[in-house]
């Protein structure tokens, strides 16, 4: 009787998660049929396309309003360039570059400042007052420390992301739940199980968020 109440259990549990993955699937289907679709952005894409093709006609000035016609055949055109390709290439080295080190710096740095109060209160003073300065102010400064070259602008790109990186760190760290803390202390977790098992993956969505940060002020601070 109780081997058959446990396959009966089980049986339900099966039919519970197939219920849930058609149910998935459902919804999957729904969103390649169409629906949920956001209709939004292409219908505001074809109005500002329409506002901009009739106003560079009627104002006829190319030098103020170019047409979006010769716009498009520009950008096109200059995709077919080896030279054009070739400068995305190192730009797209040098902003990739810099964020790692801003990863490789802000990502411990926002771990251990998240985790430990008193390394929060130790370096915060110090995060606030760099996070002040104007990037533009350590222009001169990273030319004398790096030259002239990739030097600076790899800086300049790491320098403007570490501190998203940081900050988006703490929060990821500091919006993890204490009971997971206190579940694996209780199962005899040392202070590294838990940076590795809780602390890194309940961060992760901040660290996600603050390296999509860090590459969008990489590529603002790249000229």
């Amino acid at each position: 009787m109780e081997e058959k109440h446990k396959f009966n259990s089980q049986e339900k549990q099966v039919n519970r998660m197939i219920v849930g993955v058609k149910r998935q699937d459902r919804r999957n289907w729904k969103k390649l049929s169409g629906e949920g679709f956001n209709y939004y952005t292409p219908a505001a894409v074809a109005v500002i396309a329409v506002i901009w093709f009739f106003g560079a006609h009627m104002a006829n000035n190319f030098f103020i309003f170019p047409t979006l016609e010769s716009v498009v055949y520009s950008v096109f055109d200059s995709l077919r360039d080896l030279y054009v390709l070739r400068n995305i290439g190192i730009t797209m080295r040098r902003v990739l570059t810099g964020v790692m080190y801003a990863c490789l710096i802000g990502f411990p740095i926002g771990l251990f400042m998240g985790y430990s109060p008193k390394l929060m209160k130790a370096i915060a003073p110090f995060i606030n007052s760099l996070c002040q300065v104007p990037i533009m102010a350590w222009v001169p400064l990273s030319i004398v420390w790096f030259g002239l070259g990739d030097g600076p602008t790899i800086f300049m790109i790491a320098f403007s992301g570490v501190f998203t990186l940081i900050l988006n760190t703490i929060a990821g760290v500091q919006d993890i739940s204490r009971d997971y803390y206190h579940a694996v202390r209780s199962m005899g977790a040392n202070t590294w199980d838990v940076i590795r098992d809780v602390i890194m993956p309940g961060a992760l969505p901040g660290v996600i968020t603050g390296v999509r940060l860090a590459i969008s002020a990489g590529w603002m601070s790249i000229i």
